[in-house]
This record gives C-alpha cells, sequence and structure tokens, in this order.
C-alpha cells in the first residue's frame, strides 16, 4: 500500500519486479548492455558523414576569404590578378578545384587524428610486443589467472581477445564431459570470434584514406587541364601580347596539380603505416591466440596420459 501510495500506477510493476529478482537483473542487465551499444556508438559510426562537409565548408571559406581576399589582389579587387609574389591570391586563381583538393587535405589530417587516437588505444597502455612476452610465460607457468590481471592492466584489441580466449581457457577446465579436441577448438573459435568484433574498428576509415590517395592527383590534374584551357582561351583572344598573363595562368593551374600532390601523397603515407600497425596488431593476435591454444592443449594432452 505505501509504494503504491508514493508511486501511483508504477507500483504494481515494482513489487512484481521485486518479487522475481532473477528477472529485475535480466531487465537491468539489458538496459545496460543496450546503452552501451547504443551510446556513443551512432556518433562514430556518423563520423565521416560529418566530417566531409564540414571541411568542405571549411574549405569553401577559406578559399573566399581568405584566398580571395582582396589584399592579395591589384586594385583590392579579387577579379584582377594577384600581386607578384601572392601565392594565397595565385592559388584562388586556380578556380573551383581549389576548395575540393583543400577538402581532401583536410580529411587526410583529421582522418590521420583520429586513426591515430584509434590504433594507440587498441595499442594498449604498454608495449604489445612486451605484453605478449608476459602472456607467453604466464601461460608456460600455468597462471591463467596473472595472464588474465595482465590483460586488465594492458586493456585495448588486443588484449580483450586474449582475455576472451583465458576465459574460455577456464571455463574449458571446468568442463569434463568434453573431449580434448572439441575443447580446444572452442578457444580458438571465441578467439576467432573476438578477433572479428575488435578488427572492424581497427580498420575503419581507412578506405577513406585510400580513396584520396587514388582520387586527389586526378582531381589536381583536372584542375591544371582545366587552368591551361582557360589561358590558353585567354591567349587566343588577347593575341601573343599575352605571354606574360599565359605564364601566370599556367602557374595557377600548376597549384591545382602540387595540392593534388600533396593530399595524394599524405593518405599514402599515412595509409600505409596505419595498415603496417594494424598488421602488427593482428600478429601479436594471432600470436598469443596461438600460445593459449596451444598451451591448452599440451598441458590437458599430458593429464590424460597420466
Amino acid at each position: 500500500m505505501v509504494l503504491k501510495k508514493i508511486f501511483g500506477k508504477y507500483a504494481i510493476s515494482i513489487v512484481y519486479l521485486h518479487k522475481n529478482t532473477k528477472y529485475l537483473n535480466f531487465i537491468v542487465f539489458s538496459m545496460s548492455t543496450n546503452k552501451n551499444e547504443k551510446g556513443g556508438s551512432p556518433l562514430k559510426s556518423m563520423f565521416a558523414a560529418i566530417v566531409i562537409p564540414v571541411c568542405l565548408l571549411v574549405s569553401i571559406l577559406v578559399y573566399k576569404f581568405v584566398l580571395g581576399a582582396p589584399s592579395n589582389f591589384k586594385g583590392g579587387n579579387p577579379e584582377n590578378m594577384p600581386l607578384p609574389g601572392s601565392y594565397l591570391g595565385m592559388m584562388y586563381k586556380g578556380g573551383f578545384i581549389v576548395p575540393i583538393l583543400m577538402c581532401l587535405v583536410l580529411l587526410v589530417i583529421v582522418f590521420t587524428i583520429e586513426r591515430m587516437i584509434t590504433i594507440n588505444r587498441a595499442t594498449g597502455k604498454g608495449r604489445i610486443e612486451n605484453f605478449v612476452r608476459k602472456i607467453r610465460t604466464h601461460l608456460n607457468s600455468g597462471n591463467i589467472d596473472a595472464a588474465i590481471k595482465e590483460c586488465d592492466i594492458q586493456k585495448g584489441s588486443v588484449a580483450n581477445v586474449v582475455r576472451a580466449g583465458l576465459e574460455k581457457y577456464k571455463a574449458m577446465e571446468q568442463e569434463h564431459e568434453i573431449e580434448l579436441e572439441q575443447k580446444t577448438l572452442a578457444i580458438q573459435k571465441e578467439i576467432e570470434e573476438a578477433t572479428t568484433l575488435e578488427m572492424p574498428a581497427l580498420e575503419k576509415n581507412l578506405p577513406v584514406l585510400a580513396t584520396i590517395a587514388s582520387v586527389a592527383t586526378l582531381i589536381g590534374l583536372l584542375g591544371t587541364v582545366l587552368g591551361m584551357i582557360r589561358s590558353f582561351a585567354a591567349m587566343g583572344e588577347s593575341g601573343a601580347s599575352a605571354a606574360d598573363a599565359l605564364a601566370i595562368g599556367i602557374s595557377e593551374a600548376l597549384i591545382n596539380t602540387a595540392t593534388g600532390i600533396t593530399a595524394s601523397a599524405l593518405a599514402i603515407i599515412f595509409y600505409n603505416y596505419f595498415t603496417g600497425r594494424i598488421d602488427k596488431l593482428t600478429y601479436s593476435i594471432d600470436e598469443s591466440g596461438f600460445s593459449i591454444v596451444q598451451t591448452f592443449a599440451a598441458s590437458h594432452s599430458k593429464k590424460q596420459s597420466a
């Protein structure tokens, strides 16, 4: 009656859940699990969709108000030729391709920082080589609890996968009705499933860098070709006396190529760098998983033979 007086229409539900403790625990667990799965993940999944338009907008604003500032041109008019030595004005004259290339450079910088943070978190707190060495030492001594504790200290993707394998290791030790081969396969499957869950987070957004690496140079060349077309068209209309203007137009057009090559080179460098680090993490996972499976098989085969 007290509950009903205080909570009103929710009193019946509260009393029912109180009487069914297991059901209450299940509900709380489900709610917390859904919160962990949904909280923050939409932002991560929409990261690229948010960053790309923002970088494009920033590039357009920089192109319009920084490169196209009147102080960069003769007579303070962006329609006139750039001032001698004004590279900002020359970049502005590169045309509408320039903000696109600037956007690609910004995207490379943003995704490089994002991947750096993500992979550093996945690596964990200490050096991955030392972590794998400690795990193998604990496995050889048969101290599984110490190996699990080491995973809690290390954290990161490799530690998560190894911890899943070690917990399955302990669970299989308690099973006496399953054959050794089935236990070994169960541990191996657990490690593979944990690896499958961890790897997509490491490789996410790398296709963006790969795409920029392939496309940036082509977009720069397109801007150069368009600039050359405009320059030669102007020369044809004005006659041979426009040779100086033609030289300036060509230099402006080549800025597109330089910017495209810059974006492409940065994307290639960082893509290969991150790919190498991910391969290193994958190798560490495979090495640790192999050690767990082999240690379990070796130790329990001795017990069965004894």
